[in-house]
């Protein structure tokens, strides 16, 4: 028998904030279950949990999610991520088209946005 991951744990200040971050940048709902001061927030067909704990994010993350849009270019989805609250950390962009951006969600969370498929001409 194998083990399967169930959620990514994001550990974080406020769950349901961040939680409502990710949901509209994924375009997936939080549980319905989930409310403001809720210590967990799941978008659960992400496999995305938010977890609420004491201590500030202090260092660079050592897991980070790779976002690739599916029906905008890469620059829009950034766009639009950064409208919803992200900020740019690192731009990896090259003038040729390829390269990705490096963002932070509003808590500081690095990740990352790729070309879309049809950037890539997949």
């Amino acid at each position: 028998m194998t083990s399967k991951i169930r959620h990514v744990t994001i550990d974080c200040a406020d769950a349901y904030a961040l939680g409502g971050f990710w949901s509209q940048a994924l375009g997936q709902p939080l549980h319905e279950d989930d409310n403001p001061g809720d210590p967990e927030a799941l978008i659960e067909a992400a496999g995305l949990l938010f977890v609420t704990v004491p201590e500030p994010k202090t260092v660079k993350n050592r897991v980070h999610l790779d976002l690739q849009p599916q029906d905008r270019t890469r620059d829009e989805e950034v766009e639009r991520l950064l409208a919803l609250g992200a900020t740019l950390v690192h731009d990896h962009r090259k003038p040729d088209g390829t390269g990705w951006a490096l963002l932070a969600d509003p808590e500081g969370n690095e990740f990352c946005v790729e070309r879309s498929a049809a950037e890539r001409g997949a």
